[in-house]
């Protein structure tokens, strides 16, 4: 199943750049409001995660205004690399990366997850943080992942996820599939960027079946994290 943020005659991949493009000036406002600041903590445990490894070098893919590439800038120790579709979300991250300490180490350039513009074996990480339900081809994409990975790299790959059964999940259900959508686009003015995202999570595969797409594109060992009831889900897996 293949949902899109609007329903016109362009591609999938041409509307959800479209889509950031036009919500870019309030994504970051948006996202620390209708997460309620619980996607700093998700984001802190992929930096854990790196804070084991001390990678020398890094590829945030989806990384849109730079969040997760800025936070997991001190446990890296060489050149990091943000790539994304939309040059909206791209020019606001440029500006957080020119006013960091990471100025010098962090390159932001445009580019397509599912042909990235590197040579095989380039990256000892790939992170990325909410991106890859927004693939058109999720196993182009990952395939991309395992290409330009060293041997023995690791991706890890943060996503939302379909929550455990509980009050507390019925009740984050709901304000994820009513109340979040009417906020979003009251503030970002755009009709369908958060009717799309309940609807992309419902329809990405979580869990287990997203353990076997990592399988299916030539990763070992795959393996899950989840946090907050279930409604994100840390994924890592190595080549």
């Amino acid at each position: 199943m293949t949902v899109t943020p609007y329903s016109s005659s362009q591609s999938k991949k041409e509307q959800v750049r479209d889509m950031f493009n036009s919500i870019s000036g309030k994504y970051d406002l948006l996202n620390r409001t209708l997460s309620m600041g619980i996607d700093r903590i998700w984001r802190s445990r992929v930096v854990k995660e790196l804070k084991k490894i001390q990678p020398k070098s890094l590829l945030d893919v989806a990384t849109g205004t730079g969040d997760l590439i800025l936070a997991a800038a001190p446990t890296v120790q060489g050149q990091l690399i943000g790539l994304d579709l939309s040059p909206g979300m791209l020019e606001l991250g440029q500006k957080k990366v020119d006013k960091s300490r990471f100025n010098q180490r962090i390159q932001m350039q445009v580019g397509d997850a599912e042909h990235l513009p590197f040579e095989d074996d380039s990256f000892e990480i790939i992170t990325c943080a909410f991106g890859v339900r927004n693939f058109e081809n999720l196993q182009a994409g990952l395939k991309e992942f395992h290409r330009t990975l060293n041997p023995n790299g690791k991706a890890m790959i943060l996503e939302f996820s379909r929550p455990s059964q509980g009050l507390l999940a019925a009740l984050f259900l709901f304000y994820f599939r009513h109340i979040l959508p009417r906020i979003g686009r009251l503030v970002s003015k755009d009709p369908a960027a958060y009717t799309y995202l309940p609807q992309s999570v419902a329809a990405f595969p979580d869990g287990e079946d997203f353990l076997n797409e990592l399988r299916k594109a030539g990763f070992s060992n795959p393996h899950q994290h989840r946090m907050t009831l279930g409604v994100a889900t840390l994924y890592i897996a190595e080549k």
